[in-house]
């Protein structure tokens, strides 16, 4: 894909269960490609995808739960440059949740890291999380072109 790339990482700690760290990543991401990285105390769970799509779980989870005025005002203070970075609590994603975090140190285990590289990186924030008037989107999109 030219236009946009997502990559979702999340740390393995010695005291956690791979499985469990795996299907928190799943709740909210679909997984093309899934690589396991030893960086020595820790592994790293990375997964990739070139397509939007991998993002519909994350889509509906952000309608879902109601909180896309939340997500939309989260988002446009992360991006940097064509990138955004999201980061999940993994505990609350391992219970179908999205529980959005400022900084690593506020989900105990580390978050889940979610980075979505985009040429149009507002079109992939209006599909996401779009603009409301008590609640209900103005508009509702599909992904942007893979």
């Amino acid at each position: 894909m030219e236009n946009g790339k997502i990559i979702v990482e999340a740390e393995l700690r010695p005291t956690e269960d791979e499985e469990k760290v795996i299907k928190a990543i799943n709740n909210v991401f679909t997984c093309e490609n899934m690589e396991i990285t030893d960086q020595g105390d820790y592994k790293i769970i990375r997964c990739s995808s070139n397509s939007y799509k991998s993002l519909n779980k994350f889509h509906e989870l952000l309608r879902r739960q109601a909180i896309l005025d939340a997500a939309r005002s989260y988002f446009f203070k992360r991006i940097k440059g064509n990138k955004l970075l999201i980061l999940l609590h993994k505990q609350a994603a391992y219970s179908g949740k999205i529980s959005f975090i400022s900084w690593d140190e506020e989900s105990p285990l580390g978050p889940i890291k979610i980075i979505i590289e985009s040429k149009d990186i507002n079109s992939v924030i209006d599909w996401l999380s779009p603009q409301t008037v008590r609640g209900k989107p103005l508009w509702e999109r599909g992904p942007p072109k893979d």
